[in-house]
């Protein structure tokens, strides 16, 4: 894939390398340094014109004593990130973990870029995926927090991602979670856009750079494409870079909803820059162009379909994906019925130490903390709590299921909300009544 895109390396990534260390030769004053970071601008920026007047920018605020007060390298940091940023959302000045890596402009290309030890971070994080699982009511959950690279099939990442793809190969939806995820490398981007898009699909964003045009479809595309699961892409501020080309490609591409908050909005990929002074600059190599849309994200974010704060947006996009089962077969329907009105449901407040059920059992359930719990429906519980098998339309007293009550249907739904666990009781209020049943928990062996 590093053939077909340039190298991509986020700042989320470089934040997690080890804290940078100082050196111990003296600092170069921030008027040379600021020069030789306009010097690496100019000779590696994707756009050379661009380039031009970002550098020369930059060295006119130099010239003008803007940045003499900056002794400290930590303040000249801070402040030529400040200028640089609004040019273009990648632009970062920081100090290399180690003086041996540092190389001089002239030695650093768009293809030859020397790189945060991205791999080991890769590597030591699970290749990007936090976590996969299937959720109940049949969706499957993918949470990566960055974008591995790969260049073959059997190299670590794409083993890991075709792993992910598989577990969820069943679900009757989707989710991915990109809150948290920086970016990585286009190949990852490419080859999981595969996995939902035709194998034909016009849909992959295309770098332009100075030596060229190139792709980000992949070399091989994924094998099994799902082309009529929903997906739902999660997104928060924090999206950045890849995260928002995955997330840019497949709402491009009406292959997804995009749900939570507009993303960080830096599209242009590239990687770091080491200057004579010891200061890493990362720098954008390509700008990325979606045929379908015929433009990026960079500066305005990838803005979601579904707008909620980032914090709602798991919950959101789960609920959707379980109301889009409605029509499904009345196994799977019905199950995702249940698990929506789980999810709907607001923790009923329960005073124990008013209730008469607390005068009638032991005085220490009086003083103990009610713990909400989810709904249970034909007294079945929803969560990996251990009850005893009820009979559908049982109702649940403290003597175990009785029979459905005369004159109504067996599969008539008994609501029932889970007030509390305390001690060796659940109590279990019924919609709409003030008491509450204690019911003996069955313990586990």
């Amino acid at each position: 894939m590093k053939a077909h895109a340039p190298a991509l390396v986020v700042a989320l990534l470089m934040a997690a390398s080890p804290a940078l260390a100082r050196q111990d030769a003296a600092p170069a004053e921030p008027r040379v340094v600021a020069a030789q970071v306009a010097a690496a601008i100019r000779q590696t920026y994707f756009d050379p014109a661009k380039a031009e007047t970002i550098a020369a920018a930059l060295e006119a605020e130099a010239a003008a004593g803007r940045y003499d007060a900056f002794t400290d390298p930590r303040d000249l940091e801070t402040a030529l990130t400040a200028q640089l940023e609004p040019w273009d959302q990648h632009f970062s000045v920081g100090r290399p973990a180690s003086p041996a890596i540092v190389q001089t402009p002239s030695a650093a290309t768009s293809s030859g870029l020397s790189p945060v030890p991205f791999p080991v971070v890769a590597a030591r994080g699970g290749q990007g995926f936090r976590a996969v699982q299937i959720l109940p009511g049949n969706v499957g959950l993918i949470d990566m927090r960055m974008f591995a690279d790969f260049e073959r099939a059997d190299d670590p990442a794409r083993k890991q991602v075709d792993a992910a793809l598989q577990l969820i190969s069943g679900a009757d939806a989707v989710l991915i979670d990109l809150r948290n995820n920086g970016g990585g490398s286009p190949a990852m981007v490419g080859y999981l856009v595969s996995a939902f898009v035709g194998p034909d699909a016009d849909v992959y964003n295309r770098f332009h750079s100075r030596e060229g045009e190139s792709s980000e479809a992949p070399a091989q595309p994924h094998a099994a494409p799902r082309l009529d699961v929903p997906v739902y892409v999660l997104i928060s501020g924090r999206t950045g870079s890849a995260a928002e080309a995955f997330a840019y490609t497949l709402q491009a591409a009406k292959r997804a909803v995009i749900v939570g908050e507009t993303s960080g909005g830096a599209a242009n990929p590239g990687g770091p820059v080491f200057t004579p002074s010891g200061y890493r600059v990362f720098i954008s190599t390509g700008s990325p162009t979606n045929p379908l849309t015929g433009a990026n994200w960079e500066k305005v974010g990838v803005r979601p379909d579904v707008a909620v704060p980032a914090e709602e947006a798991l919950s959101t996009a789960w609920k959707a994906a379980l109301a889009g089962q409605a029509n499904a077969a009345p196994a799977a329907a019905t199950q995702a019925a249940w698990v929506g009105e789980a999810l709907d449901a607001a923790p009923a407040p329960f005073d124990a130490a008013a209730s008469d059920l607390a005068q009638r059992t032991s005085p220490g359930l009086a003083a103990a903390r009610p713990v909400a719990r989810p709904l249970l429906r034909r007294g079945r519980a929803l969560s990996p709590y251990s009850f005893h098998p009820r009979r559908r339309g049982a109702r649940v007293g403290a003597r175990g299921p009785r029979q459905p009550d005369r004159g109504q249907p067996p599969d008539a739904p008994r609501l029932l909300g889970l007030a509390s666990v305390t001690g060796d009781h659940t109590l279990l209020r019924r919609r709409g009544c003030n008491r509450a049943r204690a019911v003996p928990l069955r313990r586990q062996s």
